[in-house]
């Protein structure tokens, strides 16, 4: 009986594992109150709240000031988790979260069913290879998030700025400076070292395009090669730990990735840190390359085209009317 048990709470434990901040408006004003939502679980839904004393790291940055996030700043509803804040001058910020790491022991066949679903695809196969999808394991891991999001129109450097998490994601360009079509390099880093051929998941929200998780999952080739299903593309660092993806909408985008190695570590068998980064793409924008005053398809504006059909028209009725 306990055979079968341990699969089900593994799947159960790990069917929603990553851990996102994210906002509903990645666009505020300054000095207006905002809220910045903690979900564990998937983009889309938190599944548990966490606990102020799993965090060993809650940090705001804006305009070149690092601030540590008060406890009496968080609250919690419907299993998520809620920092509240009131935005400061106009810049781009960034938000981030770093919990302890946490202990837990899953049978084997739990165990490789939760490497699948949560994409660590690297881990899995080298189980595979190594003639041990039969042994049970016993995964200390952590979490490391990261939000940016813009309050007002200017633009300040805190986006590349690493908060010294384990594994942290940095973008090589402020997001809010881009618009959908415009390509965005980010960089995985290791213990502050880029960190090269690591699977990363990007994914995005958007009106337009509503999107699920890959129900299953594809290994991207060597070299970069990308694969999408579902809204989600499958990318791998190169050798300066850097994706380059393009962002094709407006919405919310995300990364997430899961760093998983085997450990000597007494007690354990598998070390694992998990990383994410959300940000805003359009929303907001003023968008002076290309605006959003319709032309007709000889480039001249509509005002022009329709006085000009009403003139044609008249010059027409005219016409006929001395032609009778």
């Amino acid at each position: 009986m306990r055979k079968y048990i341990f699969p089900l709470l593994g799947l159960l434990l790990f069917c929603s594992h990553d851990m996102f901040l994210k906002l509903d408006t990645y666009f505020l004003e300054p000095n207006t109150e905002a809220t910045i939502q903690l979900f564990n679980g998937t983009y889309d839904k938190s599944e548990n709240a966490i606990d102020r004393s799993r965090m060993r790291d809650a940090s705001l940055l804006g305009n070149g000031v690092r601030t540590a996030v008060d406890s009496a700043q968080w609250s919690e509803k419907d299993g998520a988790t809620l920092l509240h804040l009131t935005t400061g001058a106009p810049g781009t910020w960034v938000a981030g979260v770093s919990i302890h790491p946490r202990k837990i022991e899953l049978e084997a066949e739990a165990f490789n069913d939760y490497l699948e679903h949560d994409g660590v695809l690297d881990m899995l196969e080298q189980r595979r290879e190594g003639g041990l999808l039969e042994e049970d394991a016993v995964e200390e891991y952590s979490k490391h998030v990261k939000v940016l999001f813009q309050v007002g129109d200017e633009r300040t450097k805190d986006w590349n700025t690493p908060l010294g998490y384990p594994l942290e994601f940095i973008p090589l360009e402020n997001p809010y400076d881009l618009h959908p079509g415009h390509e965005l390099a980010v960089r995985l880093l290791w213990e502050g070292e880029p960190l090269a051929n690591q699977l990363v998941y990007v994914g995005y929200q958007s009106e337009a395009h509503s999107h699920g998780e890959a129900a299953d999952h594809e290994h991207p080739s060597e070299g970069g090669e990308t694969h999408s299903h579902a809204g989600i593309e499958e990318h791998r660092t190169d050798e300066q730990g850097i994706i380059r993806f393009t962002l094709s909408e407006e919405g919310a985008w995300y990364l997430r990735t899961i760093r998983m190695v085997t450990t000597q570590q007494e007690g354990y068998t598998h070390i694992s840190n998990w990383a994410t980064l959300a940000f805003g793409v359009g929303q907001g924008h003023s968008h002076d390359d290309g605006g959003h005053e319709h032309a007709d398809s000889d480039g001249f504006p509509a005002t022009v085209f329709w006085i000009g059909s009403l003139v044609l028209l008249v010059v027409l009725f005219f016409w006929f009317r001395r032609k009778k």
